[in-house]
């Protein structure tokens, strides 16, 4: 059975709204991403008027087992966003399918100029402030209920951002947030200095790989930078060109984004907080993880075995072992 690839301006809920068929020649990523069984491609229309890529898929059955008092609560909703590079495929590939199992509706959003979004006027995707309020946009006019937030490294940036504002810029309640391999709240110049002064090799890699973007035409520095050493090549090259042909658009102008960073702190914030980190991450090191953790009043968890792309890595489940189990913990007897 062929998955529809689809079309949609959306102003209310995804579950009544009709689906339309994407044709190919409307696809704006060069090489496209082809859905798996039981996803769909919709687009969701911004006040702007901009059109923004999310891949939906359903829940299976009502699993619904976690802890006595939750044992009857209803799962909430997950919305994915990515980081630099990305967009919503890379959620799609192996997240999405594993926690629609567990019960849970799932999108992931691709940010303006990423994926199959929209391009926005002017030279990069967005802000810290815009790329929230469209994340916010979706939650309030797309979910029935308070979604997990979960953000990947400059996707857990944004999130930060949005947990910050919420009730001030913002709307859309949450019901938790995933901080998949972050960036820390003060931003990546941290790690820069630290690997300049310590790691001065890696810190030219990763200066290359994503400053000068050699990760698109380098095999092995794809690998080292995203990937696990046991990744398979042929899965490296894969999501090489996806991850070229995602970012049409710089998600940030990197200066004037450090320059309104750190992210503000929210003292006794009510939205609970998962912050999980990759032991193998060549990006964001222990310390940036130990930062962001600091920040939150929350103990980190380090993943063992798997690297900063802990989505797609070979060992993709462990990190999403890590974050059904956290979820289910929630107390969800008063999600709405």
């Amino acid at each position: 059975m062929a998955v529809l690839h689809s079309y949609v301006l959306a102003s209310t809920p995804l579950t009544k709204i009709p689906l339309a068929v994407l044709n190919n020649e409307e696809h704006k990523m060069k090489v496209p991403y082809k859905l798996k069984q039981g996803q769909s491609r919709i687009f969701h229309q911004l006040p702007s008027g901009l059109n923004m890529e999310v891949i939906y898929q359903k829940k299976k059955g009502m699993q619904n087992k976690g802890t006595d008092d939750n044992m009857w609560a209803p799962l909430p909703p997950l919305v994915f966003v990515h980081g630099s590079f990305h967009a919503a495929w890379c959620w799609a590939e192996h997240w999405l399918p594993f926690f629609s199992e567990n019960g849970f509706d799932s999108y992931a959003l691709s940010l303006l100029g990423q994926g199959e979004s929209d391009d926005p006027d002017g030279s990069v995707a967005g802000t810290l402030q815009s790329h929230t309020a469209d994340i916010s946009d979706f939650i309030q006019k797309q979910t029935t209920m308070s979604p997990v937030l979960i953000g990947h490294s400059f996707g857990g940036l944004i999130v930060q951002y949005y947990i910050a504002n919420l009730g001030k810029d913002f709307r859309g309640n949450l019901a938790g947030v995933v901080l998949v391999c972050s960036v820390p709240p003060a931003g990546n110049s941290g790690l820069v200095w630290r690997y300049l002064f310590s790691k001065p090799v890696a810190a030219f890699k990763v200066t290359m790989s994503l400053a000068a973007k050699a990760f698109q035409t380098s095999l092995p520095l794809c690998k080292e930078t995203f990937f696990s050493q046991g990744m398979n090549d042929h899965l490296v090259q894969r999501y090489q060109e996806l991850m070229t042909a995602s970012s049409r658009m710089p998600l940030f102008d990197l200066r004037k984004l450090n320059a309104s960073l750190p992210v503000a702190s929210v003292p006794n914030t009510s939205t609970q907080v998962l912050i999980m980190g990759a032991a193998d991450d060549f990006i964001v090191d222990a310390k940036g993880l130990e930062e962001t953790g600091s920040f939150y009043g929350v103990r980190p968890v380090c993943v063992e075995g798997v690297a900063h792309d802990m989505m797609l890595d070979s060992s993709w489940e462990k990190g999403a072992e890590v974050v059904l189990s956290w979820i289910k913990s929630l107390d969800r007897k008063d999600l709405v």
